[in-house]
């Protein structure tokens, strides 16, 4: 079983309103953890391949995430990454980034990367991955909605960066059986939601699990997440969250005529 991370922004608490973020020093420590504990870095595609072949991995691996596309990851992760020889993948909404032009969409989070700076992080041996367009629930969207949001971010990534885009996170981590077979037909190899839970055989390559980080303790939480101890008990609060959500997009989804299992 391998753990997926799943972070966001790279910022102080004072810098931000988001829950998520990490600060880069709390990230500088949880990436020693894993350099000193014998960790080796995928890509979210390499895991996704080996996991539906069947192949060996590392004794112990794990898979670096990063979601939206925020400026701080050029700033503050690229360069930690880096230092420990790690790679790692970077999911990016279109719509959101700096220089986005007649391509922006939606309300931008923060700073957000430019396509200079997506295009150094690919060089630097960077994973690059869709996002969706707008940032979107994409299963409480209709057909067409969802294949503008599925193929525009693919298409505005692979021409840019002239190479293809093997797969997507889901905003908000939200997905159904009808946008996991879209995301597939879109061209992808594999999808990431977010579960808090970790990636083995038994999943779903269109529904890999990743584990929430947050500026846990090295010692008494993330130390023992990445190794799969004490999961249920580290988000507990999370899984309650999820399993009410669960119920909530789906009722809507009826309500509003979207297909729940079409």
């Amino acid at each position: 079983m391998v753990p997926i991370l799943m972070y966001h922004e790279i910022s102080a608490r004072s810098g931000t309103a988001s829950r998520l973020a990490v600060p880069a020093l709390a990230l500088a420590g949880q990436l020693e953890h894993l350099a000193s504990h014998g960790f080796t870095t995928l890509t979210a595609s390499a895991l996704a391949a080996a996991l539906t072949a069947g192949s060996p991995l590392p004794e112990r691996t794990v898979v670096l995430t990063f979601d939206d596309g925020f400026a701080d990851f050029h700033e503050r992760a690229l360069p930690l990454l880096r230092r420990y020889g790690f790679t790692a993948t970077l999911f990016v909404t279109t719509g959101w980034i700096a220089d986005a032009g007649r391509h922006a969409a939606g309300r931008r989070p923060g700073r957000m990367l430019t396509w200079s700076q997506i295009t150094e992080a690919a060089a630097a041996g960077i994973e690059i991955g869709a996002h969706s367009h707008r940032h979107p629930q994409l299963d409480q969207l209709g057909r067409s909605r969802l294949c503008a949001e599925l193929t525009v971010s693919k298409g505005l990534l692979e021409d840019a960066l002239g190479t293809q885009v093997p797969g997507l996170a889901y905003p908000y981590g939200y997905s159904s059986a009808r946008v996991r077979r879209a995301v597939a037909a879109a061209g992808h190899a594999y999808g990431c939601a977010v579960g808090n839970a970790l990636a083995g055989p038994r999943y779903d390559p269109f529904a890999l699990p990743r584990l929430t980080v947050r500026a846990f303790p090295v010692e008494s939480a993330f130390g023992p997440a990445v190794r799969g101890q004490g999961i249920a008990k580290i988000y507990r609060t999370d899984h309650v969250l999820t399993k009410g959500w669960a119920v909530v997009r789906r009722t809507r989804a009826i309500v509003t005529g979207v297909p729940v299992r079409a």
